[in-house]
């Protein structure tokens, strides 16, 4: 729960690699996430070719922090899966787990959206070599944080509403 509460995007990254077991630790986590009849519709592509990280910062204005981050985590959706309309939901709650097992091994990052995007999609399968099995659907950047996250109390009661 402490993660949860913890959890903030990170944008800037100390010049460090993040270990092999960290990022297994993530995708352990991303795929414990549950999905509709079990389907899994996810893939992941873990980069850290600076090259490819500094394509994928160009992709939109908001995607800068792939070029400063030392390894990026591109989650994909399959196309054939059992319940597309909800695969969506599915990876999102994946990419939600990576996050916050991020913070879990002292690590921070920032979700980078890709869909719905056309653009962003197209440009993410041609810089990826994305089999066409699959869709894009968002990045995530992570590593050390170059500053201490600072957390924000994110509670409203005003957007609480009790049906009785």
């Amino acid at each position: 729960m402490d993660q949860i509460f913890k959890r903030t995007s990170i944008r800037r990254y100390l010049d460090q690699p993040v270990e092999a077991e960290k990022t297994e630790y993530l995708l352990k986590a991303a795929m414990q996430a549950p999905s509709a009849g079990n389907q899994q519709p996810w893939e992941f592509y873990v980069i850290t070719n600076r090259d490819i990280l500094e394509k994928l910062s160009k992709i939109s204005p908001y995607a800068g922090p792939a070029a400063r981050a030392p390894i990026a985590i591109a989650a994909a959706v399959r196309n054939e899966c059992e319940w597309p309309q909800v695969s969506d939901y599915d990876v999102s709650l994946a990419m939600g787990n990576m996050w916050l097992a991020a913070g879990d091994v002292g690590l921070g990052g920032v979700w980078l959206g890709v869909s719905p995007f056309k653009d962003r999609m197209d440009a993410v399968s041609e810089i990826l070599n994305l089999p066409d099995s699959v869709r894009p659907f968002a990045i995530f950047a992570y590593g050390y944080p170059a500053r201490e996250p600072k957390a924000h109390d994110r509670f409203d009661p005003s957007k609480i509403n009790e049906i009785k």
